[in-house]
C-alpha cells in the first residue's frame, strides 16, 4: 500500500501512500483498499457526516514520536474524486491517524474482536468493510466516542 517515497530527518519518517482519509475532530481515519474499492465513496459519506477530508487516493503520512499525521499531496490538496460525477473540490486539513479502515477485508462476525494494524511502525485499532448502510454512522460514533471490546 506504501509507495515509499520516505524522507528521514529530525527523528521522523515522511511516506506517501494509496490511501484517502478524512478526519472529525482531531481524529483522523485512514481508509485503504485496491483501487476501485470505495475509498472515496466511504469518505465522501463519512464527510456528508459532518468530517473534513484530508486527502483522496494518495495520502502523505509522517510519525512524529508514537503518532501518525496524515496530510494531503499538495497537487491533490482539496480534491475528491467521485466515479461518474468527477472531481469535487472540498476544505480540507491534517489531523493524527487514529483509526484504519481496510475495504479489502470484510467484517463477518456480529460482535468482531477489535484487529489492529502496524502503519510505520505504530500499531493502530482497524476496521474492515461492513456491507450496511449505516455503517459510516458506526465509523463516526467510532471516532467522537469509541469502541467497546465485545469480550
Amino acid at each position: 500500500m506504501c509507495e515509499t517515497v520516505c524522507k528521514k530527518g529530525f527523528g521522523m519518517t515522511e511516506s506517501t501512500h494509496h490511501a484517502s482519509a478524512v478526519s472529525v475532530g482531531e481524529s483522523g481515519v485512514l481508509v485503504l483498499g485496491a483501487s476501485g474499492s470505495g475509498k472515496s465513496t466511504l469518505c465522501l459519506q463519512l464527510m456528508s457526516l459532518g468530517a473534513h477530508l484530508i486527502a483522496d487516493d494518495k495520502t502523505v503520512l509522517t510519525v512524529f514520536g508514537d503518532e501518525i499525521w496524515a496530510k494531503p499531496p499538495e497537487k491533490i490538496a482539496g480534491l475528491i474524486e467521485f466515479r461518474g460525477v468527477g472531481v469535487l473540490t472540498a476544505a480540507y486539513t491534517g489531523a493524527v491517524i487514529k483509526l484504519v479502515i481496510d475495504l479489502d477485508q470484510c467484517e463477518v462476525k456480529r460482535l468482531p474482536e477489535l484487529h489492529n494494524t502496524v502503519i510505520l511502525g505504530q500499531t493502530l485499532p482497524c476496521l474492515y468493510r461492513v456491507e450496511n448502510p449505516a455503517w459510516p454512522a458506526a465509523i463516526m460514533q467510532i471516532l467522537k466516542h469509541s469502541r467497546k471490546n465485545p469480550t
